[in-house]
């Protein structure tokens, strides 16, 4: 099948996106993951002028990169979380922190997300990845109790966030893939089924599969791609390694990544719990043709050792699926 295998640039904002290119080139990628940070992929210049587009596309040819999805997490993540706070600001563009009113800061993040389906369509991808929030991960553990009529609540706040993004999204012939997350709407199996009916499985809802963050909390990532074959629009690889040792939890102990004394932490693609062989399969039966994006993030490793490793960790796990059933050999030709 030999699917292209993109980079993420999100771990790599702080480097100018030609910079970053020359080597993801020089180590054999074949394209990239653009992220709306840092200088990699700005909306609103991409809304402004058609030469800021045409630049970024001249670049990645002059280096042979292709572009399939660019990923907007980091607005995204305003648009349904309460409360927002100091966090979001140091992770937001002054234009969209603003005064810094909860409900502006939403409103000025959902528009930004509209802008980012425009601007997608105009760099010639189908594709954005990203955050949505959530109104209601800040009560996940229920206590004080916290009711399913709080739970609903959670998801119609969603659904009445997003469906006018998404119709703007359907307008441009883009998808959204949300990347199922802890602090998203949707973290699991269940509660992405409940995250595509408080949307009324708009068409261009769906996901952004990335194992690492379900390994951890002890989701089978071959079970989420069985789930939902036809709502996995982007695919990351990325993992994480599972360390519990009896003193510590998978909510991390309030300790940083890194910390050897967390209960898990991201490593290097093929270096944690992820069984790839099992996801390219499951992958290859949901008929998932697009990239293998390696968003790759191991507070140990040096990130550029890391990167090539991990593209060659999985194009050696890459395959195409059998055309050929074996055992049809073995019949005589009467």
């Amino acid at each position: 099948m030999s699917r292209p295998i993109t980079l993420f640039t999100g771990q790599w904002a702080d480097l100018p996106l030609e910079t970053l290119a020359k080597k993801a080139s020089n180590w054999g990628f074949d394209g990239l993951e653009l992220a709306c940070w840092g200088d990699h992929f700005e909306i609103n210049k991409a809304l402004e002028s058609d030469s800021y587009v045409n630049e970024k596309l001249d670049m990645l040819e002059k280096y042979g990169l292709a572009c399939f999805a660019i990923s907007n997490h980091l607005v995204g993540q305003a648009i349904c979380d309460d409360p927002i706070d100091k966090r979001h600001k140091a992770i937001l563009p002054p234009e969209i922190w603003g005064d810094g009113n909860p409900e502006g800061v939403r409103q000025r993040a959902a528009e930004n997300m509209k802008n980012a389906a425009k601007a997608a369509r105009l760099l010639g991808v189908d594709i954005v990845n990203g955050f949505t929030g959530s109104s209601i991960w800040a009560k996940l553990y229920f206590f004080p109790p916290t009711t399913q009529a709080d739970v609903n609540e959670g998801y119609q706040d969603f659904a009445s966030r997003w469906l006018p993004i998404l119709d703007v999204f359907k307008q441009e012939s883009v998808r959204f893939a949300l990347e199922v997350h802890p602090t998203e709407i949707a973290y699991d199996i269940y509660t992405a089924e409940r995250a595509l009916a408080a949307v009324n499985h708009h068409p261009n809802f769906g996901f952004n599969f990335d194992p690492s963050h379900l390994v951890h909390q002890f989701v089978d990532p071959v079970a989420f791609i069985n789930e939902f074959p036809k709502q996995i629009f982007h695919a990351h690889v990325k993992d994480s390694h599972v360390n519990l040792n009896g003193r510590n939890s998978i909510l991390s102990s309030h300790l940083d990544f890194g910390d050897s004394r967390r209960g898990w932490d991201f490593v290097s693609p093929g270096r944690g719990d992820v069984n790839w062989d099992q996801v390219i399969r499951a992958l290859n039966r949901a008929n998932y043709n697009g990239p293998l994006s390696i968003e790759w993030e191991d507070s140990g490793m040096d990130r550029e050792f890391g990167a090539r490793e991990a593209l060659s960790m999985i194009r050696s796990q890459d395959f195409t699926p059998s055309a050929i059933a074996f055992d049809a050999q073995f019949a005589s030709d009467e």
